[in-house]
């Protein structure tokens, strides 16, 4: 490989990493609104970290850091910057393999811990704002009522509830979303793992052909 073929790995590097960094900002731009407006609340009490706000300004800020030692580490041909982001994209992929298999095997618990969290939710939707509106998103957008059915609503469902006697209930029709776009979901989870790797790839070709480089020139 040479002086050419290395300028053009190293600007497929930077480029393919710019795209993610401009992605990575809008992430964090779109995460750092919702936490200011507050349009979704919070749905899990016992889990008030866990609104869409914070998790899309955790994953745009993982983004633009992982992205900004790509950018830099090709741009600049600097092999502690290209070997910091192959780490960083290899701890990130172990953990989405570890979180993938965890789901897996822990599925069962996992949907009594949601069913429970939502039926303990649903309890506080007069007495917290924050849960009403989760809860007035939720119901809209998936034209659903309560967690089971409308009976769950005590004191009669809210006016987000859809009318009619066969709408479902939030965690089913949640349930039957997922399963119905599980192949979607499938192709969009190993398209993002083979982006990573091809990163890693890259990353690691360069800094190996920095290190030819080099030697060729008897630096």
């Amino acid at each position: 490989m040479g002086m050419s073929s290395l300028k053009l790995l190293k600007y497929v590097l930077f480029i393919f990493n710019l795209l993610f960094w401009v992605c990575g900002c809008c992430i964090l731009g779109f995460g750092i609104y919702f936490l200011v407006q507050n349009t979704y609340g919070v749905l899990f009490r016992n889990l008030p970290f866990l609104t869409l706000g914070n998790i899309l300004v955790i994953v745009g800020s993982i983004i633009m850091v992982v992205a900004f030692l790509g950018c830099m580490g090709s741009i600049k041909e600097n092999k502690c910057l290209l070997m910091s982001f192959f780490v960083l994209l290899l701890i990130i992929l172990l953990a989405e393999v570890t979180l993938a298999i965890l789901l897996f095997v822990y599925e069962q618990k996992l949907n009594t811990l949601v069913a429970e969290g939502l039926n303990d939710s649903i309890q506080h939707y007069h007495s917290d704002n924050s849960t009403m509106k989760a809860w007035d998103f939720i119901q809209t957008q998936l034209q659903c009522c309560g967690v089971n059915g409308s009976s769950d609503w005590t004191s009669g469902p809210p006016s987000s509830c859809p009318s009619g006697a066969d709408v479902q209930g939030c965690y089913n029709k949640a349930k039957s979303w997922f399963h119905s776009n599980f192949l979607y979901i499938g192709i969009i989870t190993i398209c993002v793992c083979v982006i990573q790797v091809l990163g890693m790839s890259f990353a690691l070709t360069l800094n190996c052909q920095i290190d030819k480089t080099s030697q060729a020139l008897g630096l």
